[in-house]
């Protein structure tokens, strides 16, 4: 499935989806071929870096100071940014068509668009997958979208004040209790962001309410370890950490069904949940099963070493792309530095179609760099070097919370400058671990 040699010049490039990988090859291509040819598709009109979602859950990130305009990020980087949600792909008119875009109160702002395009590539990220799960879809909460996580919050929120008022009029105990199903990076970092913002929840309490004492967080992992792609030695700090915060681990344990106030395990147990996240899998959006191209068993594109399609205007990255790896059996991993990594390589891909030229049969190869797990305001832990040597550097505490903050800081240079990153980002970034902002309502 490689890309057809006599492919015609891309003068017209959509990209859908402004996550990290998109949002970042949006600004790579604007910058060289202006707004009449880069024009990058979103539902939401702000940018949030996908990894910092478990903080807008927590409370300790508001969105509304660290979300990025695309507008006008576009006009930093010379893109055109579409608003809307997608509604159908036509691959024989070349056609992306947008469902009609409505306000919070349901008045329409935009009618049904149509936007054309000679070169597509798809960056729509993924979304939560429950895996059939009875009750899951209907009970439990995917942090997938910004949506998403402040729903959480405003739903932890209402739990809180609750059980607040349950110990005020003697009703009930005033426990609130949390079950975050999934011990990889999403779950481990949700559960350690949670507790380290407790304090934060108690401001809207009437005084009494402890919530090391008051609220029960439990991480259930279907695994025999938390973080099991990453090294042992990670997996165990990171479990020794969370019971520090006196967080509960179950792990080797399958959940059968997700109830309004329970979670039930495969083996009989009943645990009590006011709020269930899930965070055991990921999907591709449904959107992709209508193009009529190869899916993978979560409906992820199955694209070539090239990053392309048996379509030659259609690209994928990022989380919706199962990419082969060329020096490692099966696919590449759905992380924010394989988006960043493919990014960076078909701006090169598609700059060179756009100007006209070919392109080598230079394939995408994914280097890991190893991993990060955020353990709340003042440390992570992780594995670096992964790629580069056989065991990898192990860090944690401060060192590896400044490298994982380094991360978003990465980012943000690629889609800001360098300039403004270092006196915007990192200073954002740097005053926020130090004196966390809220806004739970």
């Amino acid at each position: 499935m490689d890309t057809m040699p006599d492919q015609p010049t891309l003068q017209r490039i959509v990209i859908a989806g402004g996550g990290a990988g998109g949002l970042e090859l949006a600004a790579r291509l604007g910058r060289r071929f202006g707004p009449a040819r880069v024009f990058l598709i979103d539902r939401s009109p702000f940018h949030i870096w996908k990894p910092s979602l478990h903080e807008v859950a927590a409370g300790t990130l508001d969105i509304h100071q660290e979300g990025l305009s695309y507008r006008m990020l576009g006009h930093i980087n010379g893109f055109s940014f579409v608003p809307g949600s997608i509604a159908s792909i036509d691959r024989q008119a070349k056609r992306v068509q947008l469902a009609p875009l409505l306000d919070e109160q349901g008045v329409l702002v935009l009618p049904e668009r149509s936007i054309p395009y000679d070169g597509l590539v798809l960056a729509l990220g993924s979304l939560g997958n429950f895996f059939g799960t009875p009750g899951a879809e209907e009970h439990a909460i995917a942090l997938d979208t910004t949506a998403s996580a402040e729903h959480f919050r405003a739903t932890l929120l209402r739990a809180v004040v609750r059980a607040d008022d349950r110990r005020a009029t003697g009703e009930g105990a005033p426990l609130v209790h949390l079950v975050i199903v999934g011990g990889g990076a999403t779950g481990v970092e949700l559960a350690a962001e949670l507790r380290d913002a407790g304090n934060l929840a108690s401001d809207y309490t009437q005084g009494d309410f402890d919530p090391m004492r008051d609220i029960s967080i439990t991480v259930v992992e279907v695994g025999p370890r938390l973080l099991g792609p990453l090294p042992e030695r990670v997996s165990t700090s990171a479990l020794a950490a969370l019971q520090r915060r006196r967080i509960r681990v179950e792990t080797d344990t399958r959940i059968a069904e997700v109830r309004a106030d329970s979670v039930l395990t495969a083996d009989g147990r009943v645990l009590p949940a006011d709020l269930c996240v899930w965070a055991a899998g990921i999907s591709a959006p449904t959107v992709l099963r209508a193009l009529e191209l190869p899916l993978n068993r979560v409906g992820q594109i199955v694209v070539d070493a090239h990053l392309a399609t048996p379509d030659p205007a259609v690209f994928a990255l990022g989380d919706c792309a199962a990419a082969p790896r060329v020096d490692a059996e099966g696919t590449v991993p759905a992380r924010a530095q394989a988006a960043h990594q493919q990014a960076a390589y078909l701006a090169k891909r598609l700059g060179m179609l756009m100007r006209g030229g070919t392109p080598d049969n230079t394939p995408f190869r994914y280097t890991e760099h190893g991993s990060l797990v955020s353990l709340g305001t003042q440390s992570s832990v992780g594995s670096l070097m992964g790629g580069l040597m056989d065991r990898g550097f192990f860090v944690s505490g401060l060192v590896a919370r400044l490298m994982y903050m380094s991360l978003h800081l990465m980012h943000h240079y690629t889609v800001l400058g360098l300039g403004r990153t270092i006196s915007l980002a990192f200073g954002r970034l740097l005053l926020r671990r130090t004196h966390p902002r809220v806004k739970l309502h």
